[in-house]
């Protein structure tokens, strides 16, 4: 989308870990993620004018009318910073409506390199800008939470982080980092790494206080992510899937999430056959679409169209449905957010399963013998 005034609402965010280049905007009272910053949005059709004086700007396609939409205002977060002097949206800022986001360690072992690195990723990018700093600490974290949750009213929180090693993979630092948040205020906490080398460090991160896990695979097929994400490739599948299978009952159906990444190269039936297998194993698959991103190898790369995702987010969440699995369930995170995909809105649209007929209303009566019951239509109510 392109915007009139992109000094409208929040500011839009550059570069970094995850989802990038966009902008949140509410749309019929649905905060989505809109990439503004991208190439094809300098080319899209779609058009936002400045906002009139009670926030509302209009959207056209092609110089036509076709909606309005309105901004989240700018946290009062923002305008802080902590005891030691850094400006408070260095440590943690606002994603979609009312989340929390930080990347803990802004440096991954596989970015240094472009034989390793993921090849649309720009953890990089708001380092090197000034945006940000390298490694948020545990007492940063836990100020910049509680004072998102006083002023700005942030009902739950993301920490993701660069890949430091690859024994725990970011666990240590995560664990660090939501104790030391819940220890200051009371917001649920999802935290994002690659499967660690040991199964133990899921309890670690559950006794941590952290409530959601994301794991995440972002291509499905080994060639995909050999070619787009050949250091991150080197953990297999299966590792992931051992990794799904212990963190599940320990977190919970629901609880623990993977990104798939749609348009990376992966067919619409391979992503929905990935899903299937995570879904089985109580992981909620959250698919999005690829968005290229400033600067990165992939940046000329085309998003998914329109027609793919529909492909792809009509039978999954049908699927999830059947599986009793939404996002809405999840207590924090990606998945609960959703602003980076259509996929809840989708979960929306399927009809509840059919529930069976209704048992008539029995009146109430005092307690009688099982033998007044025994052989009636309802001699089973009295056992």
């Amino acid at each position: 989308m392109r915007l009139a005034d992109g000094r409208a609402g929040a500011p839009s965010r550059r570069g970094g870990a995850g989802p990038s280049d966009h902008k949140a905007v509410t749309i019929a009272g649905r905060t989505v993620m809109v990439p503004v910053h991208t190439a094809a949005s300098f080319e899209s059709p779609y058009a936002a004018g400045r906002p009139n004086a009670a926030g509302v700007s209009v959207i056209e396609r092609d110089g036509a009318v076709v909606g309005q939409m309105t901004f989240p205002r700018q946290p009062r977060f923002y305008a802080l910073q902590t005891f030691d002097g850094i400006p408070y949206a260095k440590i943690a800022v606002l994603h979609g409506r009312d989340v929390l986001a930080t990347t803990v360690l802004q440096n991954c072992i596989r970015y240094q390199s472009r034989t390793k690195t993921c090849q649309f990723c720009a953890i990089g990018q708001s380092l090197a800008a000034g945006r940000t700093i390298a490694h948020k600490t545990p007492e940063q974290l836990a100020e910049v939470a509680r004072a998102a949750v006083l002023l700005d009213g942030v009902s739950h929180m993301v920490m993701t982080t660069g890949t430091p090693n690859a024994t725990d993979r970011g666990a240590a630092v995560l664990c660090d980092s939501a104790f030391a948040v819940k220890a200051s205020v009371d917001l649920a906490i999802q935290v994002q790494c690659e499967p660690p080398d040991s199964d133990r460090w899921f309890e670690r991160m559950r006794a941590s206080g952290i409530d959601s896990l994301g794991m995440h695979i972002e291509a499905v097929t080994p060639a995909v992510r050999e070619r787009i994400m050949p250091g991150k490739a080197t953990v297999p599948l299966e590792r992931y899937m051992k990794a799904f299978e212990v963190a599940v009952p320990v977190f919970g159906r629901g609880q623990v999430s993977t990104y798939i990444l749609a348009g990376l190269g992966d067919s619409a039936e391979a992503i929905l056959a990935m899903a299937a297998e995570v879904i089985a194993r109580g992981v909620y698959p959250f698919v999005v679409p690829f968005v290229p991103i400033s600067g990165t190898p992939m940046e000329d790369h085309p998003a998914p169209t329109p027609g793919f995702m529909h492909e792809v987010l009509q039978p999954l969440a049908v699927m999830l449905r059947a599986a009793g699995l939404s996002g809405a369930a999840s207590k924090a995170g990606c998945a609960k957010c959703g602003a980076c995909s259509a996929l809840s809105t989708y979960e929306a649209t399927v009809d509840a399963p059919r529930l069976p007929p209704a048992l008539p209303r029995v009146p109430w009566r005092p307690a009688m013998p099982d033998l007044v019951l025994e052989g009636s239509p309802l001699g089973h109510l009295a056992r």
